[in-house]
């Protein structure tokens, strides 16, 4: 008898994020949000300052803001 699989849950969430206006802004929070546990992709949007977080599960708010923030960033 074999084990069935389950599909891999995967939540998205937008978070807004001030400072960023070039590259470097968005490889630095990219970095930031990809350390935090559970994240499997991130993809920033500098027209409209934020950044769409992929992960297994929701993330602690508190977590995120800390990662922003100690990138050099803000939380929105």
């Amino acid at each position: 008898m074999s084990a069935a699989l389950s599909p891999a849950v995967v939540t998205t969430a937008a978070y807004g994020v001030a400072g960023m206006s070039c590259g470097h802004c968005s490889a630095a929070v990219t970095e930031a949000l990809s350390a935090l546990p559970g994240v499997s992709g991130v993809e920033i949007d500098l027209a409209g300052k934020r950044a769409v977080v992929s992960s297994a599960g929701p993330l602690e708010i508190a977590a995120v803001r800390d990662a922003v923030e100690n990138a050099g960033y803000q939380l929105v």
